[in-house]
């Protein structure tokens, strides 16, 4: 089974039937806000002075804490990073995934416009704390026994 692209919308619709938000960015991105109740796994990591680089981890963080079928929605801050975390995901077994379009900001088009907007630019709830065990230090200490 695909990954299935959604809106912002139905990302929340889907939150209230039971699906898991992952947000993929960095802990630094997901501290300036998410939508509530979201784990944060970081597809990539922010090292200093150096920006963005791949979470070698992501994979392993995810099988640990999530069954293969689990309802997922994966987001990021524009759409870029879900797509290739939700990708991986599927080719890792993963088989009930949604790639956040426009993430949690707004995917951009052409000249700099809005081309889909995103979880916060749709004014849908957002929180700053990560709730007890969602935060990616937690998540990436966990082990499948």
């Amino acid at each position: 089974m695909g990954v299935k692209r959604i809106e912002a919308e139905e990302a929340a619709r889907l939150l209230d039937e039971g699906y898991t938000y992952i947000d993929v960015r960095s802990v630094p991105e997901f501290a300036q806000g998410h939508p509530p109740n979201a784990y944060n796994v970081p597809f990539m990591n922010m090292i200093s002075g150096k920006g963005l680089a791949a979470n070698p981890a992501f994979i392993d963080v995810m099988k640990a804490n999530f069954d293969a079928g689990d309802r997922l929605i994966i987001g990021c801050r524009s759409g870029g990073r879900s797509a290739k975390a939700a990708s991986q995901l599927a080719q890792a077994g993963f088989t009930n995934l949604c790639d956040l379009r426009g993430g949690f900001d707004a995917e951009m088009g052409p000249g700099g416009a809005v081309a889909c907007p995103g979880w916060s630019r749709c004014g849908l709830p957002t929180e700053t704390e990560a709730q007890v065990g969602r935060d990616y230090d937690t998540l990436s200490t966990a082990t499948r026994t």
